[in-house]
Formats: C-alpha cells, structure tokens, sequence
C-alpha cells in the first residue's frame, strides 16, 4: 500500500530539508504545500524531490490542508500522513501511524503528544491544547488527549470525507467534526515532538483564539436550533418577563421605568433576531443534507430535482 505524506509549511527553510529528507525515506511520495512563503521553504523541498504546491500568498493552515488532500487524492496511494513542516515531528512516526491505517484498525491515527513517555510541551502550550481537546471530546463524544495534533494518517476513505472548508488553525477541530459525522473511527498513537523558539509557529494566544472561533462556527452550523434558538428564545422570554413588569408598575403607578423597558425591547429584538437566524439556517441546512427536502423544493419552485 502506497504512503504520501503531506506537509504543509511556511517560511520554513531552516527545517524543511531534514523534514522532506526523512519522509521520502519512510514513504512513496511527498507533497509539500508551501503557504505564500518569502524565503527559500518550496524551492528546497522541490530540488529535494518533493512535489510542491505554491499558494501565491499566505492563506493558512486549513488552506494548505485542503490543497494537500485534493493533490493527494489523485495519487496512487492508500495511506496519507500529515506531518508538520517545522521539524516538530519525528517523522520515524511515519510509519508507525500509517501501520494503524494500513492494518485496517482505524480510519484515522493521530499522533499524540500525551501519550506514553511525557514530552517536553510547554505549560502554556500544554494547557490551551487540553482545553481544546476537552471542548472537541464533548462535541464529538471522543476521548482524545491531543485534538490539536498535526501528525495525523488518513485511510483514502477518511481523506475524502473530512478536506476542512476553515482555512485557519480551525481546520484542526473541523476534521474532527467531520470525522465524527462521517463514522470514522479515530485512534491515537503516542509520539514525541522537540520545539524550537525560532520556529515559525503562530502565537499561541492568537492559534487558541482562532481555533475557538472556528469551533463555534462549525457548531453552529451543526446544531443552528441549540446556538441559536435556546439563547434566543431565553433572551426573548427574558424580555417579554421584563416588559410585563415594567407595564404592571406603569399600569398601577403611571411611573415608566426607563431602565427596565429599554433592556426589555433589546432583550426581545434580540431574542427575535437570533431565533429567526436559528430557523433559517436550519431549514437551510435541512435542504442542503436531506436530496429529499431539496428536490421537493426544487420542484415547488419550477426547478428541476437532483
């Protein structure tokens, strides 16, 4: 069974030789993604025999992710390992994560950094990457130690159904939430990783921000009725208890409470605004899953069903 391994990477001339060295040593084709990079990161791995994809400028994580799959997918291969273009990643794990793959164990492996012998992650790092992983396992009812981990291998199957549409950090937790809603069954297998301060990771403040804001946007997409209804209907009803109230003391004191009526009508415009969001997303959202619901209001509306 063939192995491709996929790197994406950035301004990453200082560690990309040694990382496309030792994947071409443990597989049958690498394909380097180079994400807008202004230093000398696609012209090394190219002249080291990698296939290179250039992104005209930087676009992101998620992007590079997507241009990897679509790339990989036209390869004659079964097994497909994203490894980080920074040399975190010992890359004799290649084989290791793709053997879980290749022995049909699991759809998906993923390198953890928290597994077996402890590894030196930094406390800062250590906390936000379980923070993270705590909010996925909950989503996706998994029980992951490391959802943030780049080194992960990918049955073709899996490939196919979870190519991330985030083009940030936030790719990471979309996989995951695809993975979930596709069946796919996930294991981790323990790795170790080294760190280097001039690396060219992001801010990790600014990753766990993007990461946080791209979960929520997937989820709402999911569950609109649970992000958006229950907030807006307790909003509304929050409002139409306060307003009542204001209108019982002016009923019976002809005295208005400035104060009360004005959160009353936010709490209530808002309230509306977010349960009619709530509603439309998921009748959308009904359409675009369900052929049924779409060729029946395909057929309504004069157009032709799919």
């Amino acid at each position: 069974m063939g192995i491709a391994v996929l790197i994406p990477a950035y301004n990453e001339e200082h560690y990309i030789a040694r990382v496309v060295t030792e994947s071409l040593e443990r597989s049958d084709y690498v394909i380097v993604c180079d994400d807008g990079s202004t230093d000398m990161t696609g012209k090394i791995a190219e002249r080291l025999g990698a296939q290179v994809i250039r992104h005209g400028r930087n676009m992101g994580y998620g992007a590079s992710l997507s241009s990897l799959f679509q790339r990989a997918l036209e390869l004659n291969a079964d097994v497909f390992v994203t490894i980080d273009g920074d040399g975190q990643h010992d890359a004799s794990g290649v084989p290791i994560l793709a053997d879980v793959i290749t022995k049909g164990e699991a759809d998906m492996a993923i390198g953890s950094r928290f597994l077996g012998k402890e590894n030196k992650v930094p406390g800062y790092r250590r906390l936000g990457i379980r923070a993270i992983t705590g909010v996925s396992n909950r989503l996706n009812d998994t029980d992951l130690t490391d959802a943030q981990s780049g080194f992960r291998a990918y049955s073709r199957r899996a490939l196919e159904a979870v190519t991330p549409s985030d083009m940030g950090m936030g790719a990471s937790t979309e996989i995951l939430l695809k993975a979930s809603r596709a069946g796919l069954k996930l294991v981790e297998v323990p790795i170790e990783v080294s760190y280097h301060e001039d690396g060219a990771s992001r801010n990790p403040v600014y990753h766990g921000i993007e990461v946080i804001f791209s979960t929520i946007k997937h989820v709402s997409i999911l569950h609109p009725l649970v992000v958006y209804g229950i907030p807006g209907f307790a909003l509304l009803a929050y409002g139409i208890y306060l307003g009542t109230s204001a209108l019982r003391v002016y009923q019976e004191v002809h005295k208005v409470i400035v104060g009360s009526t004005l959160v009353a009508m936010g709490s209530i415009l808002v309230g509306l605004i977010l349960c009619i969001t709530a509603l439309i997303l998921w009748i959308m959202i009904t359409l675009i899953r369900d052929p049924q619901y779409r060729n029946d209001w395909s057929a309504r509306n004069g157009g032709r069903p799919k």
